[in-house]
């Protein structure tokens, strides 16, 4: 058997251009159509033993190089598929059945209408393919003539004129040892001149090498040469000496054929495990790019393919192609995000001429002459992609390329997703190491990185190196938290970080500690005398609050952000970070006391900003103590009548070691910390348990008790009210908690949720300190209130300033429209109260009524009350008027 030629093997290598493959078809056509002429022209001289007629001798010829093609078997190597035919055996065959000078004629019309026939029941082979074939086979039978008689009729004693004739016009004259060996020499010549001929189309055609895809088809083709061999000159004897025994070649010549075709599909079947094997083994990548390149020069290898396409459906939806040949080139591209269906392979119509499969797919991408197979990529429920293989027409898909098609789908698919699995570790671990020593909102180093690499910073630098740290904290940051939500807290603490990342450069350690704080250390300090640090310092703290304060928008709202700084210097071999920030924290603090934004450390009062931090564990004692929180009570008056109205409770801490302390000089340090829960539960139990006692001695007045902001931000405080209430056994109506404006206008949804469920329950809502804050009178309607408290400030400086009058006169006009109560606070003088009379308020408290009193006095007080006022206890404030 032989190969078919270079015209086995249809399209060619994307981007090269066919004009040179089809100048070479032109010259072979040319080249075989002189050979056909030559050897008809000249007259044929037969020999006296063959009495058959000439024109059926050469019909003969004919049909046997035709029958020749038919019988082909194809076999696919790593350079595409080589088609191996029954050529040398019929050319020797011919040598002994009709002048030489014919076989060129015979083999052009038989072989043309042999690969016709196959074009048209297989693979639709354009005209000038089908001419290349016949041709180059032509000029491969034309040169095996050639080397035939020149072996041959030098052995047989023929003279030079002779040989000239006998070169053309005669056939073999009989078969002798020397026609013999001349014989496999034309076969020889035969496959040899047919496999230079496919190799260099080929090359044309696809810009590869020819040297090693000649070799590796005359190694493929070494057995089954010998094997034509043996059975041309066979034929040829049979011809010579038994004619009749031709009858008997077919059915031996159908067994050889199942002979090689077991042994071509055996060997191909070997390459192709063998070849699956190794690609599926360098398909082990850990990322995306790696595996798909190996899948596409992979496949390329093992389908012998035109084109491959690896096409990748990523996490996010988006799709990127990977494409190349066996030839080496490989482009990939982002695609427009398809659903994961499309991308499996169902949007594209079945090639007509491929049987029905459902991997079998055209594309509107597939190459001119090529028929493309696409497999999804799968693994369990979740689609990867997809593998797209493009072959070519001459070297169609069999069923077995689509099941060795799956199995390598899938084996990509697996590395595909193991790939993606080990991208996102890969990001996981990334994202953990990065937010480990980041701050996760401002992008900033965090505490514990700070102190870490701020201690590197300083043990490499020379001890009297002179350092500053720069402790930064955001006035009102809570109110702005409060007042306009988390997202806007959070917007402010990111244009903060920006801001102070501008600002510093590359000149410092910059972190957030938490919170609204922020750390900066200068290690790059441009003067070394102490003065000169501590001014320079200073001047740079004062720079970063000037850059801060430039307004900015945030939810909407221009905000311009105020800013405290505590200031330190030291030499780096001074101090550690953790001592450095303690003292910039005291500067800090002495800053947000009121002397100026930027403060520097002061050594002396180091002893009690420590003394201040020690507060909040003597806290702890003090809540498990009964002696040391104690409440204070004052009770509203009637200014009507002077009956009482209610009882407001205020704690105070008879501190063991500082004395009595008020709220003012401990309330703040327990807000901001993680204490302020129980200390509320403390406080209501302690009001609750007061208030439990005044039923039984006729009196059903409410107790108020000051809430915290914070304290609305935790879900759980309905709850416990609720069952400190049951425990006392109090109505809800008789507890009033009393809130800031500030809490009140705030929009979190979980304050909302919080005073909804309080109202439900029966409690009353006070706005304390009413007309201090900054809110709209929106509030009042947005969340329902029973009392309006008009702050001290207004009332004492009611007689000598008109806007505070106003203020007073307008909150009691307010609260008479909207049928809430109304206190006025902080009333010292007979004059203040009577200027309120006079504009309609109808309670009030402060020291001109009563001073808070222990817990112990306040029931005996209101008792007192009641009789002075000539009337038992008013219910009127529980049900609602003043």
């Amino acid at each position: 058997m032989t190969g078919a030629g270079g015209g086995e093997v249809a399209g060619r290598r994307h981007g090269t251009t066919p004009g040179h493959a089809s100048r070479f078809t032109a010259l072979l056509l040319t080249a075989a159509v002189a050979a056909v002429v030559t050897g008809l022209l000249l007259p044929p001289v037969h020999p006296p033993e063959i009495h058959w007629d000439p024109r059926l001798r050469f019909a003969v010829a004919a049909a046997v190089f035709g029958l020749a093609q038919l019988a082909r078997l194809r076999f696919r190597t790593a350079t595409g598929m080589v088609t191996v035919t029954w050529g040398e055996a019929a050319l020797i065959f011919g040598l002994f059945l009709v002048p030489t000078g014919w076989l060129p004629a015979a083999v052009f019309l038989g072989a043309g209408f042999g690969w016709l026939i196959i074009s048209l029941r297989v693979d639709r082979r354009p005209v000038t393919e089908l001419a290349h074939i016949a041709a180059s086979m032509t000029l491969a039978v034309a040169a095996a003539v050639l080397v035939f008689q020149l072996i041959a009729a030098p052995a047989a004693g023929l003279t030079p004129a002779v040989l000239v004739f006998q070169l053309i016009a005669a056939p073999a004259a009989g078969l002798t040892p020397a026609v013999a060996v001349a014989a496999v020499a034309a076969a020889a010549t035969y496959v040899l001149v047919n496999a230079v001929i496919g190799t260099a189309t080929l090359a044309l055609r696809r810009g590869g090498p020819v040297g090693g895809p000649l070799l590796l088809a005359l190694r493929g083709k070494l057995l089954m040469f010998i094997g034509n061999v043996v059975v041309g000159l066979s034929l040829a004897a049979l011809l010579d000496h038994y004619p009749l025994g031709l009858i008997l070649a077919p059915p031996l010549l159908w067994l050889l054929q199942q002979a090689y075709r077991h042994r071509l599909g055996v060997a191909e079947e070997r390459r192709t495990w063998r070849v699956l094997a190794e690609t599926t083994g360098g398909l082990n990548r850990l990322d995306e790019r790696g595996v798909a390149t190996a899948g596409v020069r992979g496949a390329a290898d093992l389908f012998g393919a035109e084109q491959v396409d690896v096409e990748v459906i990523r996490g996010d939806g988006a799709r990127h192609r990977y494409r190349g040949d066996r030839y080496g080139g490989l482009t990939d591209q982002e695609m427009p995000a398809t659903d994961a269906a499309a991308l499996a392979g169902t949007e594209t119509p079945r090639d007509p001429a491929t049987p029905a499969d459902p991997v079998a797919l055209t594309d509107s991408e597939t190459p001119a002459g090529c028929v493309a197979l696409t497999h999804p990529l799968v693994v369990g429920a979740t689609t990867i992609g997809r593998l797209r293989v493009c072959f070519p027409t001459s070297a169609r898909p069999r069923a077995r390329d689509r099941d060795v098609l799956g199995a390598y789908g899938d084996a990509l698919a697996a590395a595909l997703h193991d790939a993606a699995t080990h991208g996102e570790l890969r990001q996981l671990a990334a994202r953990a190491s990065y937010e480990a020593v980041h701050d996760p909102l401002t992008g900033l180093i965090n505490r514990a990185t700070l102190l870490d690499r701020g201690d590197q910073t300083l043990r490499g630098l020379e001890r009297s190196r002179p350092v500053a740290l720069l402790l930064l904290d955001l006035d009102h940051f809570k109110e702005v938290n409060n007042t306009l939500g988390h997202s806007a807290g959070d917007e402010l603490l990111q244009r903060a970080a920006g801001r102070l990342r501008d600002l510093t450069g590359n000149g410092g350690l910059l972190g957030r500690l938490g919170g609204d704080e922020f750390a900066l250390l200068l290690t790059a300090v441009p003067v070394a005398e102490e003065a000169a640090v501590r001014a320079y310092a200073l001047r740079q703290a004062r720079e970063i609050v000037a850059r801060l304060a430039v307004p900015a928008e945030v939810a909407g709202i221009r905000i311009s952000v105020e800013a405290s700084v505590g200031v330190v210097v030291a030499a780096a071999g001074g101090a550690d970070m953790t001592e450095l920030l303690r003292r910039a924290d005291i500067a800090m603090y002495q800053a947000k006391a009121g002397e100026g934004s930027v403060a520097f450390y002061d050594g002396s009062r180091d002893a009690a900003s420590t003394d201040r931090l020690a507060l909040l564990a003597e806290l702890r004692e003090a809540l498990r103590s009964d002696d040391q929180l104690v409440l204070e009570l004052q009770p509203a008056v009637d200014l009507d009548s002077g009956a009482p109205t209610g009882v407001e409770a205020l704690i105070r801490w008879r501190h063991p070691r500082r004395g009595l302390l008020k709220p003012a000089e401990f309330i703040r340090p327990v807000e901001a910390s993680e204490q302020l829960g129980a200390f509320t539960r403390y406080v209501v139990d302690k009001a609750l348990t007061v208030a439990a006692q005044w039923p039984g001695r006729g009196l059903d007045l409410p107790i108020s008790i000051n809430l915290s902001a914070r304290s609305l931000l935790d879900p759980r405080l309905p709850a416990e009210i609720a069952e400190s209430l049951r425990r006392h056994r109090i109505p809800a109506r008789r507890l009033v908690l009393e809130i800031t404006e500030t809490v009140v206008i705030s929009e979190l949804a979980v304050i909302d949720e919080v005073l909804a469920t309080l109202r439900a329950m029966g409690v009353q809502i006070a706005v304390d300190d009413f007309g201090t804050g900054f809110s709209t009178l929106t509030f009042l309607t947005r969340v329902p209130v029973d009392e309006l408290k008009v702050d001290r400030s207004f009332v004492l400086r009611m007689q000598d300033s008109p806007e505070a009058a106003a203020i007073v006169r307008t909150t009691v006009g307010l609260a008479r429209e909207l049928g809430l109560r109304v206190v006025a606070e902080g009333v010292e003088t007979a004059e203040q109260r009577a200027a309120l009379v006079a504009i309609g308020c109808t309670a009030a408290q402060g020291y001109h009524f009563h001073r808070p009193m222990p817990a112990d006095q306040i029931t005996a007080v209101l008792e007192t009350m009641m009789r002075t006022a000539g009337a038992r206890v008013p219910g009127a404030r529980t049900e609602g008027a003043s």
